[in-house]
């Protein structure tokens, strides 16, 4: 209701782009602002990138069936692809500018949507460095698209919205990029180029969350926390500045002959102007000092902080511990409680990384892979499905409480409400590699005349020619 209280409330029926349109540039560049001067701000990038990414980003796994019926997988073929994945994902290979490998673009990308709330992949058809594939990606700050833009639509059906041309269904159709950063005037380019490239939507992966129908642009992920995170950096630094001054200052001494300075004369308009912890200063005749109580921040400072900040981690998507770094408000059982809301949340993302970039950047790799000749896939042409059909692995979580978890992981799994795969899986890890390694680990340890405890086949076999020792000693019996 528009009541006495209410009168304030000001909102706006604006469209989604209407608004974006409005305010991006600001939101964008204050949002880089809070991430590159405070810690918080950059904390919370650092935590979210950490979490969805990793230290070794999304592992793709190939699932090639040997046959149409899809019984068994084809090692060969998965492990071909996998080799060929991993050799183009090296720096100078996937990375059209050679500085980023794989993971490195992966952590730019999620990054560059927390702190600009989209990114844009260009897809480039041609080989670099040391790729056998003519594939490779060219990552676009959102700056570089013309938000102004406005070209002519061929079809009466189609047009332009803040750079992109759509047609009558809101299908992008091409981008208008500008051809230099609009930013980088402190390096003027010499040559003389076309102000804008236009690239086809095939060309391009746009990514950014969805917030509301008909969403052309993204927004940075902070937007909802921004004016608390500029006004308790400034609380903070003028709580410190205060306390310094409480320090510093230490008295003022009033002469009857005067100022002194050791000595020697004092200009005329010469005035104390800088606190040193430890000094006194000296003040002409009949001067006065009234000196404001500079006392160290109360004790309402890190309540307040807290409070701050635990809205800002709610605004963010992340728990309070991992933005502030603060456990000591926190018991087992509610820290337990925040990673598992944490953890949800970063699968979600995780996802959402699968599906819009690495999904969509793999099967147009493997296009140009296989008419590249980098690899043989007989019938690509006919069911290239076949061959696009893969498991991204995330970076998995461990274990709050390994005794406890991993005991009811072992019960879940006898009966039957999880598989080994599955448990692997939520640890980040990859059954065929895990069984692989085991056997080989406990090859080692036989072959070597150890035994651990978790030699279990070991122990029975020992049991067993022990058993047998006994029984032919016993002459038979047992």
């Amino acid at each position: 209701s528009a009541d006495r209280v209410l009168a304030g409330w000001m909102s706006n029926n604006a469209s989604a782009d209407a608004d974006i349109k409005r305010d991006l540039p600001k939101l964008q560049q204050r949002s880089r602002q809070i991430i590159a001067n405070t810690p918080y701000g950059k904390q919370a990038v650092r935590t979210i990138v950490g979490n969805v990414i990793g230290s070794n980003g999304i592992v793709l796994q190939s699932q090639i069936k040997k046959d149409r019926y899809g019984k068994g997988l084809d090692a060969e073929k998965n492990d071909a692809v996998e080799e060929l994945w991993r050799e183009w994902g090296r720096y100078d290979s996937c990375h059209a500018a050679g500085r980023l490998c794989w993971t490195d673009i992966e952590k730019v990308c999620c990054s560059s949507l927390i702190e600009s709330g989209e990114v844009f992949i260009r897809i480039i058809n041609k080989k670099f460095g040391r790729s056998r594939v003519s594939f490779a990606l060219e990552i676009l700050e959102s700056d570089r698209l013309d938000n102004n833009y406005e070209g002519v639509a061929n079809n009466k059906n189609d047009n332009w919205r803040m750079g992109i041309k759509h047609d009558e269904w809101q299908r992008p159709l091409e981008y208008a990029f500008f051809t230099e950063h609009p930013g980088d005037s402190a390096f003027p380019t010499k040559k003389k180029v076309a102000r804008h490239m236009i690239l086809k939507a095939d060309e391009v992966i746009h990514l950014f969350l969805t917030d509301r129908p008909e969403q052309t642009r993204g927004v940075p992920w902070l937007t909802p926390v921004l004016k608390q995170l500029h006004h308790l950096d400034g609380y903070a630094e003028s709580s410190v500045i205060k306390a310094r001054g409480s320090s510093a200052l230490m008295a003022f001494i009033s002469s009857p002959e005067g100022e002194l300075n050791d000595g020697g004369e004092i200009f005329e308009g010469d005035r104390v102007s800088e606190w040193s912890p430890g000094s006194f200063h000296y003040l002409e005749p009949g001067q006065n000092v009234t000196v404001p109580n500079f006392d160290s921040p109360s004790g309402e400072f890190e309540p307040f902080m807290r409070a701050c900040l635990r809205g800002m981690a709610a605004g963010i998507g992340i728990s309070y511990e991992s933005l502030s770094k603060d456990f000591s408000q926190s018991n087992y059982s509610s820290s337990r409680l925040s990673m598992l809301e944490d953890r949800t949340q970063y699968k979600s993302l995780q996802q959402f990384f699968i599906k819009g970039l690495h999904q969509r950047v793999f099967e147009r790799w493997l296009d140009m892979a296989v008419l590249s000749g980098a690899i043989n896939l007989p019938g690509y042409e006919t069911r290239p499905d076949k061959y696009k059909n893969v498991k991204w692995q995330p970076r998995g979580f461990e274990f709050v409480d390994p005794q406890k978890e991993v005991a009811s992981a072992k019960e879940a799994i006898k009966a039957g409400l999880k598989t080994q795969a599955q448990v692997i899986a939520e640890q980040g890890g990859d059954i065929d590699e895990l069984m692989a390694a085991r056997k080989a680990e406990v090859e080692l340890a036989d072959s070597l005349g150890l035994l651990f405890d978790t030699n279990v086949h070991t122990e029975q076999k020992q049991a067993n020619i022990e058993a047998n020792t006994t029984s032919e000693s016993n002459g038979g019996k047992t």
